[in-house]
């Protein structure tokens, strides 16, 4: 009878610790919920306040940005043009040259580690990689400012081009050396945890390594490997250390690398610094563009939902 009456006492112990858990779990995940709605509603109200002053369809379809408004009464300022569609031409530009460099970069370092490397090699190269994630970026900045934008515009001079000393060519190259730890780390991991016995039974049936990896591995680990890439897509979109030293404030609408362009995010910090009046369209203008940029990084998010669902329909 003792022995029952302590098994219900250890029940319910276990039962109010299992509840306590939960509870604490479940305000983590709302305190996550709250903070980012909370981030959103402060964007979206600004961003109303901004839409007062300046036309929506002005700021969404325009294609000029010079937001250079008077900030007192006293003061003569131009009118100010707010068209963001240079500023996500920049954006995208610096995001998808980084994405070129980093995504091959990244992905042959996993598949290398994972299948490939000893592990004395392992030891040793992934800590190696995973130094580059440690670097401040102001550190890449100056790499890319003072020694990669140089040695690209010499480059092209002794082939007769024109090349800009800030140019989204030097930006985009560093950020993605910045960003391949990102993807390898992830897409190591990734990779590991795809079953040996996937494996065996490829290399049974006859299979290579090379078309085992490629078959079977490679498309077992692609929702991951989307994934990984999708994050490496986000952190290259809300860099700005790089773009602001290598890449220069050039609001431009234009798609040659080798010219100098800006970022959404080095706008925000330029129109943030400085003696401003919160009330101007200046200012408010930063916090419609934290609300587009964070509506482009929510449809990065649903493009690669989307693509993971398809595969795993097609490979279920």
């Amino acid at each position: 009878m003792a022995d029952q009456m302590l098994n219900i006492t250890n029940s319910n112990r276990s039962t109010w610790r299992d509840r306590l858990v939960i509870s604490l779990m479940a305000a983590a995940a709302g305190m996550a919920i709250l903070v980012t709605a909370g981030i959103v509603l402060s964007l979206v109200f600004e961003t109303l306040r901004f839409f007062e002053k300046v036309p929506i369809t002005d700021f969404l379809f325009g294609l000029k940005w010079s937001p250079q408004t008077a900030i007192r009464s006293d003061q003569i300022g131009t009118e100010g043009s707010f068209g963001a569609i240079p500023l996500i031409n920049g954006t995208l530009l610096v995001s998808a040259i980084a994405m070129v460099v980093a995504t091959p970069l990244g992905l042959i370092s996993a598949i290398y580690l994972s299948e490939y490397a000893s592990k004395r090699a392992r030891d040793w190269i992934k800590p190696a990689l995973e130094i580059l994630a440690g670097i401040p970026t102001v550190v890449y900045g100056f790499f890319a400012a003072l020694t990669v934008a140089p040695f690209i515009r010499m480059t092209g001079g002794q082939f007769g081009l024109e090349i800009a000393s800030e140019s989204a060519l030097a930006a985009g190259a560093v950020m993605g050396m910045m960003i391949v730890p990102l993807i390898s780390s992830l897409s190591d991991d990734v990779i590991n945890a795809v079953p040996q016995s996937l494996r065996d039974a490829s290399l049974g049936l006859g299979a290579t390594q090379s078309e085992t990896i490629r078959r079977v591995v490679l498309p077992a680990a692609l929702p991951g490997i989307t994934g990984s890439l999708l994050l490496a897509t986000s952190r290259a979109i809300g860099e700005t250390m790089i773009v602001l030293m290598a890449a220069g404030l050039a609001a431009q609408m234009t798609l040659n690398p080798l010219e100098a362009v800006t970022t959404i995010t080095v706008q925000i910090v330029t129109l943030l610094t400085g003696d401003q009046e919160f009330d101007s369209a200046k200012t408010l203008s930063a916090f419609a563009l934290g609300l587009l940029l964070f509506v482009l990084t929510l449809c990065l998010n649903v493009v690669a939902l989307h693509i993971v669902k398809k595969y795993r329909e097609q490979y279920d």
